[in-house]
């Protein structure tokens, strides 16, 4: 489990409203709100476009440390809104933590090393679960869970309950797989023939023969 680091941002106070909004879209500027337990009215201000993107560069949990007006903030990047056309963000949410309130939270899963059973039998990877929800204090928040998946062989797999949740309480449910290692798709192929006799098989390659078809025309609230 790895610790997240805050990244410096500042902001800068905003006017409210339609047109004020698209002309700081115009200067590469994201209208932007800070609201949280603590903060008695929401706070409305702007930020770098370009600065935003580097922090959704990186698949972890997002904490800041946002200055605005000359106060500075502990926060969380909560959301993200963006155009449908463009994919540029339009709009950011930042949440200001309460040091005694936890907060529920999505925290993403990074794999490490090289499975046993890739290099020595061939195996694949297969991450069926990329992110897991928890429930933290804001001094506990995990930045992302690390995962050595290297001692892995064929038919091995690691669930939600083999991650270290010390200090969080899980809302997935621990059974679920986080990454197994399946056999080579050529053994899987032939296990699943083996056991068809002649007829069956001759049967299916009949059954697939359909006929040609004609031509048709014309993108984490807080918790007590």
């Amino acid at each position: 489990m790895t610790k997240p680091q805050a990244t410096k941002l500042n902001g800068e106070l905003r006017d409210t409203g339609r047109k004020a909004s698209d002309r700081l879209r115009e200067d590469l500027r994201v209208p932007s709100v800070l609201y949280g337990p603590k903060i008695k009215e929401n706070i409305h201000f702007h930020i770098s476009e370009v600065e935003l993107e580097k922090i959704l560069s990186k698949s972890q949990t997002k904490l800041q440390e946002l200055t605005v007006d000359g106060q500075t903030y502990t926060t969380l990047l909560k959301k993200v809104e963006y155009d449908p056309v463009t994919d540029r963000p339009v709009h950011a949410d930042f949440y200001l933590f309460d040091e005694n309130r936890p907060v529920a939270l999505t925290i993403p899963i990074r794999l490490s090393g090289t499975p046993v059973g890739v290099v020595d039998g061939g195996g694949r990877t297969y991450q069926a679960l990329r992110t897991v929800r928890v429930k933290v204090l804001p001094d506990k928040i995990p930045a992302q869970f690390d995962v050595d998946i290297s001692a892995l062989a064929i038919g091995d797999a690691i669930h939600v309950a083999d991650l270290d949740m010390e200090g969080l309480t899980l809302l997935d449910d621990p059974t679920r797989t986080i990454v197994t290692v399946t056999p080579p798709k050529s053994d899987s192929v032939l296990t699943s023939t083996a056991d068809v006799d002649e007829e069956e098989i001759e049967e299916v390659e009949t059954d697939a023969e359909a006929p040609e078809e004609e031509e048709e025309g014309g993108e984490t609230t807080d918790e007590s």
